[in-house]
C-alpha cells in the first residue's frame, strides 16, 4: 500500500500540484489534500486511483527492503 509520503514524494518528482493528481487520478482535491496529510483514512478505492495516476505517469513503488524508512519511490521522467 502505497503511504501519505510516498505519494508526496511521487508527486513532487512528478512537478505535479495536488490538483493535477485529483485530476490525473479522477478523485477530488480534498481526497488528495486529505491522503497527503494522513487526515482521514481514505478508502481503498482512492488509493488504487492516485496509485495508478502515478504509476502511468513513469512512477514505482517499491515495496520496502529491510528497514522501513525513506521514500520508496523510483524511476519516472517529470511531466507537467
Amino acid at each position: 500500500m502505497v503511504t501519505p509520503r510516498e505519494v508526496r514524494a511521487a508527486r513532487a518528482f512528478l512537478g505535479w500540484t495536488r490538483q493535477r493528481l485529483a485530476d490525473r487520478a479522477i478523485v477530488s482535491l480534498n481526497s488528495v489534500i486529505r491522503l497527503e496529510q494522513a487526515v482521514v483514512d481514505p478508502r481503498a478505492s482512492t488509493i488504487e486511483a492516485i496509485r495508478r495516476a502515478l504509476e502511468r505517469a513513469g512512477i514505482e513503488f517499491l515495496s520496502p527492503q529491510g528497514h522501513d524508512e525513506g521514500v520508496k519511490v523510483r524511476g519516472g521522467r517529470k511531466r507537467k
